[in-house]
């Protein structure tokens, strides 16, 4: 197992959910519907976390479910869903998710290493 890698994918996660979470800062939901420019960066942000949550789960299983509480295939699954759907993207539920689960998701990164 490539521990750095491991260390990486993780450091990635967390930056992308602080800066998802970052874009929308002082926003309610019609403000970030109808700025496009903050949607793109929080989709993207999205992709990333469930791209790392990916090779996560395809290179370091043992590290994955020594920490089921951490939702990696809700992760994953959003982002296949952006990537191979990219025009039909659900706004309410990124918003959704930017104000609950990754606030969530970065508590539960805290708690895991390596940090």
């Amino acid at each position: 197992m490539n521990d750095s890698r491991l260390h990486d994918y993780l450091d990635h996660m967390r930056q992308a959910a602080s800066d998802a979470c970052g874009f929308v800062a002082g926003l309610d939901k019609q403000a970030f519907l109808q700025d496009k420019r903050t949607q793109q960066a929080v989709i993207m942000s999205l992709v990333i976390i469930g791209e790392a949550a990916t090779k996560l789960m395809d290179s370091h299983e043992a590290f994955v479910q020594a920490h089921p509480i951490v939702p990696w295939r809700s992760m994953r699954g959003m982002r296949n869903r952006i990537a191979h759907g990219y025009f039909d993207i659900n706004l309410d539920l990124v918003w959704e998710t930017v104000g609950t689960a990754l606030p969530e998701l970065l508590e539960q990164l805290r708690d895991i290493g390596p940090d």
